[in-house]
């Protein structure tokens, strides 16, 4: 009988179940527009979950219901709270950065939640009475489909509340006190791929839950980014590129994160640094949203593809702030250089090479703290799918860009994740054929020094975009 592994993919704008076999295929997608044929559900033998991160949930221990919407991690309503905290400390913004790997910034969930009980009764409320639980979106969706048996997270998501310690793996008091979060309901902190429970019901009733990441780990688990060096660069909602780099915690001094890559069992940690873009696939939701430039997400390459360049155009995509390496939450979305001459093809190009420059801005952060350039990015997302943008990315780095054929990674990886942890495989050395079928490689076209002279216009762009935003209540 052929073993298969599912994965609930919960990302920002969808959610998706994936089941894939042992070679790290699609088997069925629920999502398919054709006739599906499922397999017997005997045939599942463990499910994995991956998450959009640093989303924030509070609820209420006694009910179990939602206290408040859930704050998404892109939103950047709790800039003035930042502010706040920061002054708090002789360190600023980096005042956790030694516990939890990361500067106080809207990003995380523990600023999130500060923001929730400032603002919120309800919220502040349950805290008082001693019925406030905090979590990301693992541990909620662990919660219900357990049947309410289960009140966990993995190291990967609690490493994103900026609550847990990343050198002992556990809630930390100071951090806990730092916030004034004393008396908050945390969740019990596990690996990224054991047995969390069973599905309580429904057609996978019994079915163990086996693997937890967040989705951009599950990304770069689902790239078999296994050893130190290797990274990946995901291209969804925002950007994310994370770089492995081992089993001991460096902490940036370019503006990078440090954060848990992932835990297989009882395996110690893997640590990543990561450069997070707020502002990727959402640019051409935009485009097509807000200004009508284009109908269809797919038109964009349509587009762009009619001009060789954007003559002179940058996009610097900070709708609400930017994130690495620059972390400047006043920064706007400012476009530079429009002529009489600019027109929606440029626009269109300019939007997709945002990321690309964005992506080479953590890139460079990242080879100065290894030492070591990279050589090789592989890469899976939504805009992955272009073409165009993973030629104008390879130009852009000057490294080569190498994306699989099934770009399903953030599900592959907590499907893996579920997999190692009931037997499916036996280890990491034991996926060598897993997802290697059919990838393209993309080589850089362009000289160094034209690739110099575009990153320096953008840098400029980039400045331009600053200050634009106050950081008022």
């Amino acid at each position: 009988m052929t073993r298969l592994v599912g994965a609930i993919d919960q990302g920002t704008t969808s959610t998706r179940f994936v089941i894939f076999d042992e070679l790290g295929s699609i088997v069925t997608y629920h999502q398919m527009e054709f006739e599906q044929h499922y397999p017997h559900p005997g045939d599942i033998v463990s499910v994995g979950i991956t998450n959009q991160r640093e989303t924030t949930i509070a609820w209420d221990s006694v009910t179990g219901e939602p206290l408040y919407p859930a704050i998404v991690w892109s939103d950047g309503r709790t800039a003035h709270t930042v502010k706040q905290l920061a002054e708090t400390s002789k360190l600023g913004v980096n005042a956790l950065q030694g516990i939890c790997g990361l500067p106080l910034t809207t990003y995380f969930s523990g600023v999130k939640l500060r923001w929730m009980l400032d603002h919120v009764p309800a919220v502040k409320n349950a805290m008082d009475q001693g019925r406030l639980r905090f979590s990301t979106v693992d541990t909620w969706l662990i919660y219900h489909l357990t049947g309410g048996k289960e009140f966990v997270t993995d190291v990967t998501n609690a490493s994103r509340t900026m609550l847990m310690d990343i050198h002992t793996m556990k809630w930390s008091e100071e951090a806990i006190n730092f916030f004034k979060f004393q008396g908050l309901q945390l969740a019990r902190i596990v690996s990224s791929s054991e047995v969390y429970g069973t599905i309580a019901n429904g057609i996978l009733e019994g079915v163990p839950i086996a693997g937890c990441l967040g989705d951009q780990q599950a990304a770069l688990v689902g790239q078999k980014c296994f050893n130190v060096g290797e990274a990946k660069n995901t291209y969804g909602t925002g950007c994310f590129m994370l770089f492995n780099i081992g089993s001991e915690p460096v902490l940036s001094k370019n503006g990078l994160l440090t954060t848990i890559a992932y835990q297989l069992g009882n395996e110690k940690p893997v640590y990543a640094l990561e450069g997070s873009v707020a502002v990727a696939g959402s640019s051409i939701q935009w485009l097509r949203d807000n200004m009508g430039i284009i109908s269809e997400a797919k038109e964009i390459n349509d587009l762009a593809s009619q001009v060789e360049d954007t003559s002179g155009v940058y996009f610097v995509t900070a709708f609400t702030g930017l994130f690495a390496p620059y972390w400047r939450d006043d920064a706007r979305g400012t476009i530079c250089g429009i002529t009489q001459y600019t027109n929606r093809n440029h626009i269109a190009r300019a939007t997709l090479e945002a990321a690309c420059y964005q992506s080479k801005a953590i890139l460079d952060a990242m080879n100065q703290e290894s030492g070591k350039p990279l050589k090789s990015l592989k890469v899976d997302g939504g805009m992955s799918n272009s073409d165009l943008a993973m030629q104008i990315q390879s130009d852009i780095l000057g490294i080569q860009v190498d994306r699989p054929a099934m770009r399903e990674t953030t599900a592959l990886g907590s499907a893996i994740a579920a997999g190692l942890a009931v037997g499916v495989w036996k280890d990491v050395h034991d996926m060598d054929k897993v997802n290697t079928e059919n990838r393209s490689l993309f080589i850089s076209k362009i000289t160094q020094e034209k690739r110099e002279k575009l990153y320096d216009g953008w840098k400029e762009a980039v400045k331009r975009s600053f200050g634009w935003a106050k950081n008022e209540e």
